[in-house]
């Protein structure tokens, strides 16, 4: 079988990592293409895989006969138009969350999507593929600690990216979260409620950190913690309370120092260490669909305009200080 033609949007850090993890770690694919508007960024991550070419015109790649599939890892902003580009191109995609930053722009993806009668779409949560949140939902599936009652999902960053909004920070960070509660618990969100506390005097134009109170269609409740600026590295938490027990996340640390009668642990800057094996396997998974013209076990179009919902009912609720609301998800 001949490899998969993979063209990559994007040449920033997700993307360079995308295109480094499929030319090492995917055996039945290839990058043919990178693009990204900067084109000397587009050449110096395509002149890593030989034979690669470099691009500035996304959609020259997503038209580009020696391209099979596509992914996305360009601006939030840019999700939208490129993967109905690439849905009537009739190419497969892998796009970085959020699908698009606004719930409208993922009705509109998911809308191209049916009209083109077959799954195209597949959503970088690639938590799901994460072997610590695997263990987590097999736990929970098993039924043996009982009914969730309490989630407590922590997510806090070194620091925020340039141009961070409060609302960037629920769009681009907490929405992992939002798909991971739906997934582990197999309900979907039915209400939220933002808060936040003082903000951080790290920064003085974001409200940092933030929380937020969610409740699943089974009446179970989680929290939400979103620090962006917590400044001592990244760190991922998940936390569940059944009725027979309580279920946790090791830390993710591979290594304990001992020195100075002190032990720790380090931790990582960003959140590509944390969950390399994630993006391998989620490539993985996503290549062999394509090559086999399989089903991907991937989120797709409709879970990320889910995701995509229950962040707009966490915005309206920031903006109505506090306020509970209903999380209200569009038929396609």
């Amino acid at each position: 079988m001949s490899p998969v033609r993979i063209g990559v949007i994007g040449a920033g850090n997700m993307g360079a990592d995308h295109v480094r993890n499929v030319h090492r770690h995917v055996p039945d694919a290839v990058v043919t293409m990178v693009a990204d508007i900067d084109t000397d960024r587009a050449a110096a991550v395509a002149g890593e895989v030989p034979g690669a070419r470099a691009a500035g015109d996304p959609y020259a790649l997503i038209d580009d006969p020696e391209i099979d599939a596509v992914v996305i890892a360009s601006h939030d902003s840019t999700h939208a138009d490129l993967c109905v580009a690439a849905i009537r191109a009739g190419k497969p995609v892998l796009c970085e969350k959020p699908l698009a930053p606004t719930l409208g722009e993922c009705v509109r993806v998911a809308q191209e999507e049916l009209r083109a009668g077959r799954r195209l779409i597949s959503l970088g949560f690639m938590r799901r593929f994460d072997p610590a949140y695997l263990e987590l939902k097999e736990a929970l599936s098993d039924g043996v600690y009982g009914a969730p009652l309490l989630l407590h999902c922590v997510s806090r960053g070194v620091c925020s990216a340039p141009g961070a909004t409060d609302e960037s920070s629920v769009t681009g960070s907490a929405v992992h979260e939002f798909d991971t509660v739906a997934w582990l618990l197999n309900s979907r969100i039915s209400e939220v409620a933002w808060h936040a506390p003082r903000a951080t005097g790290a920064v003085t134009d974001l409200r940092d950190p933030q929380l937020m109170l969610l409740r699943t269609a089974d009446g179970a409740l989680t929290t939400v913690e979103v620090f962006l600026n917590a400044r001592y590295g990244y760190d991922i938490r998940c936390e569940v309370a059944c009725e027979h027990g309580t279920l946790a996340l090791a830390h993710p640390a591979r290594l304990v120092t001992d020195s100075a009668r002190t032990r720790s642990v380090g931790y990582p800057a960003d959140w590509r260490p944390r969950f390399a094996d994630a993006y391998r396997l989620e490539l993985r998974a996503w290549t062999e669909a394509v090559a086999t013209a399989s089903p991907p076990p991937l989120a797709g179009a409709q879970e990320g305009l889910i995701a995509s919902a229950v962040a707009e009912a966490v915005i309206t609720s920031m903006r109505s200080r506090g306020e509970t609301v209903a999380v209200q998800i569009p038929e396609v």
